[in-house]
């Protein structure tokens, strides 16, 4: 008795012995499938006949099977609520007390894992499929699956006195999206008052811790769309701070460590600045905290939210002032060698004027002529041209007649064009800085705080890791339960020659013909087929 199950339905394979040719289909709705209030999955599960070759007998969003060797499956749909209703509460509930005998075996199947996710949440959910286990079942469930969660886990039963009303939970939800940490949840140890112990995980604990780190040298590469908002959120936390006018004690230090000293106690006074004095920074820091405090997982309590919160804008805020002191260091090293505001505002027009005149001379008069035909605009559109490309000296101009003459000097649209270009300049620096930040927050919550489960691996898009478990009934009566999966996944495909050279009968099931996939990896060794193991193995012993 071979069944398979996907995330977000699972669909359940049961081709019974004396009914080879007649493969049957059933499915639980996932919470996806719910968004819709069920439509879409009534639609096209509950009141169609046959899927992909399979037929699918079931009518409801919910159903019991009864297997060989007294065994059971029971489907459970939870909604969005986490839990079965009183209809199906009432429909397993009579069924378990008319039909299923004493030593049957049941194998549960729900679309989330609540033990893991109570246990992570600090949550109860469920009672209603919790009282039909404990009270109803009385220790016949032998097995609880589910998925949700995108990785493979296993936690069994560490025998003991007490009653144990479910030996083993199985979560696969390994064909999801991307992929989701095991680490995270390898404490859990008790449901039901059993206590459980994990006895097998894909990826490994120590493989999703090491996948963490990706956060860190990765993130910005798989979310490059994070820049857009990332620079702009620094440049608002140091838009106060410009212009640093008062830089000579670090610039005339004669050791490197005086230099590094004076640095770092100049982006103590800033930060005490934006503290006290800054209006637009601090506001943005305040929105900023606040986002930060909300971002935090509510399982936390609410002084460690705030002290995370604290701590991960400060880090933000003290990279953002550090950028910007470094920003101004440059452009005051460029003034100090006459490299920039040597010749106002039009210094590349002037150049450009310069190397016209001396190389490009005009006897005729053609450029006076023509600068009378328009008006002045030729003249006039190469220079402003110039000077919007000319960002480090405007920059430059701008930030020396503001050290001088205060910011009253400029007028709004001078104050505009300065903002503007440091702007430019602020946020190419800023944006591998801030992702940096960002994705070693998220390490350090999902390695050492075990926070963030689903930010931290959605953030990684990793499409690996595929996993689908089969089970098997023993003529014993035994429940044989196999794991495969394959590490890497293809991401180019072609046709499968032999698939295209097998004779084919008409109206012959797929997975009744010897190749019955039509596609194959285009590159050989990531073909599934060649590169497909067990990662988990284990018997469930029947009632006997």
């Amino acid at each position: 008795m071979p069944f398979k199950y996907l995330h977000c339905a699972y669909i359940l394979i049961h081709p019974p012995s004396h009914m080879r040719d007649a493969s049957f289909c059933f499915l639980i709705p996932g919470n996806h499938d719910w968004f819709d209030g069920l439509h879409t999955f009534m639609r096209y599960i509950c009141h169609k006949s046959w899927l992909g070759g399979w037929f699918m007998p079931q009518k409801k969003s919910y159903f019991a099977l009864q297997l060989p060797k007294r065994w059971w499956v029971f489907g459970l749909d939870l909604a969005l609520h986490n839990d079965i209703d009183v209809y199906q509460f009432k429909f397993f509930a009579e069924l378990i007390q008319e039909k299923v005998g004493d030593n049957d075996s049941v194998l549960l199947v729900t679309h989330e894992p609540n033990w893991l996710l109570d246990w992570y949440w600090n949550d109860v959910s469920g009672k209603n499929v919790s009282h039909l286990i404990c009270d109803y079942l009385k220790g016949r469930c032998k097995l609880r699956v589910a998925g949700d969660l995108h990785h493979y886990m296993r936690h069994s039963f560490v025998p003991s006195d007490g009653p144990v009303h479910v030996q083993h939970l199985l979560v696969n939800g390994c064909g999801g999206a991307f992929l989701h940490p095991t680490h995270v949840f390898s404490n859990f140890k008790k449901m039901y008052g059993t206590s459980y112990e994990t006895k097998a995980a894909y990826p490994s604990l120590e493989d999703s811790s090491r996948i963490a780190l990706g956060n860190i040298l990765k993130f910005r590469k798989k979310n490059w769309q994070f820049d857009i908002i990332g620079g702009f959120i620094y440049f608002v936390l140091s838009f106060s701070m410009f212009p640093q006018c008062k830089l000579d004690h670090i610039l005339q230090d004669n050791t490197f460590s005086g230099h590094l000293w004076s640095f770092f106690g100049t982006v103590w006074n800033v930060f005490m600045h934006v503290l006290e004095h800054s209006y637009v920074s601090m506001a943005g820091a305040t929105l900023l905290l606040i986002l930060a405090i909300a971002f935090v997982p509510t399982k936390v309590s609410r002084k460690k939210r705030a002290v995370i919160g604290i701590l991960h804008v400060s880090s933000h805020l003290a990279a953002a002032l550090i950028l910007m002191l470094l920003l101004e260091l440059g452009i005051e090293t460029c003034i100090r060698h006459k490299l920039l505001a040597t010749s106002g505002y039009h210094t590349l027009y002037e150049w450009y004027r310069y190397v016209e005149s001396e190389h490009f001379p005009d006897p005729t008069g053609l450029r006076s002529r023509i600068e009378q035909w328009t008006f002045g605009l030729y003249p006039a559109c190469i220079k402003y041209l110039m000077s919007a490309f000319d960002v480090p000296e405007v920059m430059a101009v701008s930030r020396s007649n503001i050290c001088k003459n205060g910011m009253e000097s400029l007028s709004r649209g001078g104050a505009i064009i300065y903002y503007a270009s440091v702007f430019i300049y602020f946020w190419v620096f800023s944006t591998p800085v801030v992702s940096l930040v960002f994705g070693s927050y998220l390490y350090i919550c999902i390695n050492w705080l075990h926070m963030h489960f689903d930010e931290a691996f959605s953030s990684l898009r990793i499409a690996n890791y595929k996993a689908l478990t089969r089970f098997h009934i023993k003529k014993d009566g035994d429940l044989e339960v196999f794991t495969l999966a394959v590490d890497k996944v293809p991401k180019e495909w072609k046709v499968d020659p032999h698939w295209e050279a097998e004779p084919k009968q008409p109206q012959q099931l797929s997975h009744h013909r010897k190749f019955p996939s039509k596609w194959s990896a285009a590159a050989a060794q990531q073909e599934p087929l060649n590169t497909v193991k067990i990662v988990d193995h284990f018997v469930v012993k029947t009632n006997r």
